[in-house]
């Protein structure tokens, strides 16, 4: 039998924490999903409510760096009685694999959405080697295939 200890006021102590820091309505991380279909890396971000010229994507050698702001000012006479939406820059930086050719990333954004799309390099690609016999020096093909380590 395991104890779980229940405390009512671990929450509001965590919110009035953050209050005092100043970290209420700080951005967090960008959520994504990221894998692998055929020879292309995808990528999806959720940046809801982004305007899409407000989102920043640079390639520094094998760094990626999505960076992106949600701003909202509230107008003159407005009443502010709940902010709970994340506000300011939101950045997040992925470390890619050499084998992916970075020259040629697309990225698409489409109801809030960032949706990356990475090509696998072509010498990172498998390809098949042609192997010859020693024995009567014929050439014949093995089935096989080379793998780049990274």
């Amino acid at each position: 039998m395991s104890v779980l200890r229940f405390d009512p006021f671990r929450d509001f102590d965590r919110l009035v924490a953050e209050q005092m820091a100043g970290l209420r309505g700080a951005p967090r991380s960008v959520p994504m999903d990221a894998y692998r279909r055929g020879d292309q890396f995808l990528i999806h971000l959720d940046l809801p409510g982004v305007d899409p010229d407000a989102i920043e994507l640079t390639v520094e050698q094998n760094v990626l760096t999505i960076r992106a702001e949600r701003r909202f000012e509230p107008e003159e006479g407005d009443e502010l009685v709940i902010s709970e939406r994340p506000q300011g820059t939101f950045t997040r930086q992925l470390l890619l694999g050499e084998s992916l050719d970075t020259d040629r990333l697309e990225a698409d954004y489409d109801q809030g959405v960032l949706t990356l799309r990475i090509p696998v390099a072509e010498a990172a690609k498998p390809r098949r080697v042609e192997i010859t016999k020693s024995a009567g020096g014929q050439r014949a093909i093995v089935e096989g295939q080379a793998a780049r380590l990274s």
